[in-house]
């Protein structure tokens, strides 16, 4: 990444998600040109060519690639697709930033911030441009995303775009050289996401990932600060309720949904991890 612009956001305040989308362009397509958008465009390639330019930069983005359009750029396209070609697009908001270069110092764009009263502030340090190691990952967040899009369920939201990014800050600056393990954790973490309804235990992840379990669980604790079954625990929660909030499914029915084949284990379950049983926490929300 020698020469590529770091994007550095700081915080607070946290990056707001706005929107996502899947885009398909055929052969001769090409994307629209766009002055001051106001917020942040997040492109993932799935697959294809995109030619694009920002501010007089120029990138083909193939897949697996990324792109962070600004909210004050000019991105235009540079010539029409030649292959059909597919992306993610991911917009948020943020109030200011930085930018700097592997060959160059960083400079000031605008907002300043005061230290939090509550710990320090943290500045995100995203590729202007970069090339996942692992896109799958990146591909399952952004659907997820899109899965949420009709449900308005807004700290899910949050939680994906935050998990989002920082992969993005992982893949990025040129001080920060993503870590084995750090690539790993990741990947155990895609995969339990995706098949969180079924039983994961540290012998099938051992079995996908060729790894010893326990080598796992370092890398996972080391990433997340949490073991491969606490991951899909908190996961699984995260899902109840949701659930819980947007249904009237049964406990029962939403146990099973989540992975859970004993209803009374997973009331137990998360009452412990959320302080109220599944009704309580239910009733919290009707009317």
């Amino acid at each position: 990444m020698s020469g590529e612009t770091v994007i550095e956001l700081k915080t607070p305040p946290l990056p707001y998600y706005l929107g996502s989308g899947l885009t398909e362009f055929r052969t001769g397509d090409h994307h629209p040109n766009r002055r001051n958008l106001g917020i942040y465009d997040l492109l993932i390639m799935i697959k294809g060519e995109l030619h694009i330019g920002e501010n007089g930069q120029q990138w083909t983005l193939a897949a697996g690639n990324t792109l962070l359009l600004l909210p004050d750029g000019e991105h235009y396209s540079v010539k029409p697709c030649e292959q059909d070609t597919v992306f993610y697009w991911v917009h948020f908001e943020h109030t200011g930033r930085n930018e700097s270069s592997s060959t160059t110092n960083t400079y000031n764009k605008g907002v300043s911030y005061s230290s939090r009263p509550f710990g320090n502030p943290y500045t995100l340090r995203l590729p202007k441009h970069s090339k996942l190691s692992n896109p799958q990952a990146a591909f399952s967040l952004a659907q997820q995303l899109l899965a949420l899009s009709m449900d308005h369920s807004f700290w899910e939201e949050q939680r994906l775009l935050a998990g989002l990014l920082a992969m993005l800050e992982e893949e990025g600056g040129p001080n920060n050289i993503r870590s084995g393990p750090a690539r790993l954790a990741e990947r155990v973490a895609a995969y339990i996401q995706q098949n969180y309804r079924d039983k994961i235990t540290n012998d099938t992840l051992a079995d996908v990932f060729h790894f010893h379990p326990n080598y796992i669980i370092r890398c996972m604790k080391m990433k997340y600060g949490r073991t491969p079954t606490d991951y899909l625990h908190e996961f699984r929660l995260e899902r109840a309720k949701r659930l819980l909030i947007t249904t009237d499914w049964s406990v029962e029915r939403i146990s099973e949904e989540i992975g859970y084949r004993n209803a009374p284990y997973f009331s137990s379950s998360f009452k412990h991890g959320v302080g109220l049983s599944p009704l309580q926490f239910r009733k919290q929300y009707m009317n």
